[in-house]
Order: C-alpha cells, then sequence, then structure tokens
C-alpha cells in the first residue's frame, strides 16, 4: 500500500467516525421521518418506476430507513432482492416478500444483528440481474464516490457486477448533510450514479433515464 492510499484510509476511517457520531444523535422520530420522506423520493426515480428486479437491503439502527420503500417497491411487484452476509463478508441475496419474510440473524459472534431473507438462497450472482442495486453508505460526493462503512461487502457487489459486465443503476441511501465535497478515494473505489436523500436526487455521470434519446 502506498503511501497516498494510508493516508486515504485514515481520512475514511475519520469520516466514518464523524458520520456515525452525526447519525448516533438521531432520534427515533428524524428516523423514521427521515425514512418516510426518502421513500418518497427514491420511489420517483425512473431507474426503479422501470426496475423489475431491485437488489437492495434492511436498513439498520440510524440507517436512513429503508421498510417503507421496500413494501413499496414490492406491492408495486418489482422483484426485491435483500443480503445475506456470509462469513467472509461476502453477500448471498434472497427475495423480498414482506417483512414476515425476514429473520434476525447474529454476525460476528453475536455482536451484530441483522434482518435478513428467511427464504431459498438465490446465490452472490443474483445481484447481476437487477436493474438498481440499492446501496448503503456513509457519505458521496460530487464525483458519485460512496464511503461504506469499511466492510468490504458491497466492494465485492461492485467488483461481481463489473465483472459480469452488468451495469444496474448505483444508488445510496443517505441523509441530506452526508452529500460532501470529497470522499477520500481508494483503486477498488467505484462511483454511483445517484444518491438519494429526504429532500432530493443528485445525480453523478450518468442521465436521467427520462432523457434518453431513442434512436
Amino acid at each position: 500500500m502506498r503511501r497516498n492510499e494510508r493516508a486515504d484510509d485514515r481520512d475514511k476511517r475519520a469520516l466514518r467516525r464523524e458520520i456515525l457520531l452525526a447519525r448516533g444523535r438521531l432520534t427515533a422520530d428524524d428516523v423514521r421521518e427521515s425514512a418516510t420522506a426518502l421513500a418518497g423520493r427514491a420511489l420517483g426515480l425512473p431507474e426503479l418506476s422501470h426496475a423489475r428486479t431491485v437488489a437492495a437491503y434492511v436498513s439498520v439502527g440510524s440507517e436512513p430507513g429503508t421498510p417503507a420503500l421496500l413494501d413499496a417497491l414490492h406491492a408495486r411487484g418489482v422483484r426485491v432482492l435483500l443480503p445475506a452476509l456470509l462469513p467472509d463478508n461476502d453477500l448471498d441475496w434472497g427475495q423480498y416478500a414482506g417483512e414476515e419474510s425476514l429473520a434476525r440473524v447474529r454476525h460476528g459472534g453475536g455482536r451484530m444483528t441483522l434482518l435478513e431473507p428467511s427464504g431459498e438462497r438465490l446465490g452472490p450472482d443474483a445481484v447481476t440481474g437487477a436493474d438498481a442495486v440499492l446501496l448503503p453508505g456513509l457519505a458521496v460526493d460530487a464525483r458519485g464516490m460512496r464511503l461504506g462503512r469499511g466492510g468490504g461487502s458491497y466492494d465485492r457487489v461492485l467488483a461481481r457486477l463489473e465483472r459480469a459486465d452488468a451495469h444496474p443503476a448505483l444508488v445510496v441511501l443517505l441523509y441530506d448533510t452526508e452529500v460532501v465535497e470529497r470522499v477520500p478515494e481508494e483503486p477498488h473505489d467505484r462511483p454511483v450514479h445517484a444518491a438519494v436523500t429526504p429532500s432530493g436526487v443528485r445525480r453523478f455521470g450518468r442521465a436521467d433515464p427520462r432523457e434518453a434519446v431513442s434512436t
């Protein structure tokens, strides 16, 4: 690892701590109200309006809330894929069929509990068939570079999409204050196409599908 890469890694850790502290100050009402607004913004995205399959995730704690969005996509008839964390931090996938299709699963010796699909496992490559992938994150910058939590699970997802020559819309869900000037970047990082916050949508290097011209 080169010296500047080590510096970027340190900067990432510092920015993660700052954002997680801010999220920790949110009340349950803050999270709930933001989740309602976030779902409304996300459901208006053409990328989701036209999608047949969406890979998403179940938010935990003070993350920008996704349950209302998952239920709305499912009610539309969208095939919603949710991740299941594997021992090596890669992700398997299962289909969402409503709240009753989720199970609480403990990871890391019981230190972390996630809601995961309880049905059939579809394999890590199932994500390559998604029309849109909703990514968790802590921040995004003007270039579309996303700051994750550092576990590497979604770096693997993005690398898998690249190997499969799959090109779904990549959308990160954040709070308004988490759109920042710059996210420290490492060689393996990949930009997203859009960020959705409770107050709006930011796009990065990929046109709104409604503006596409058929030839």
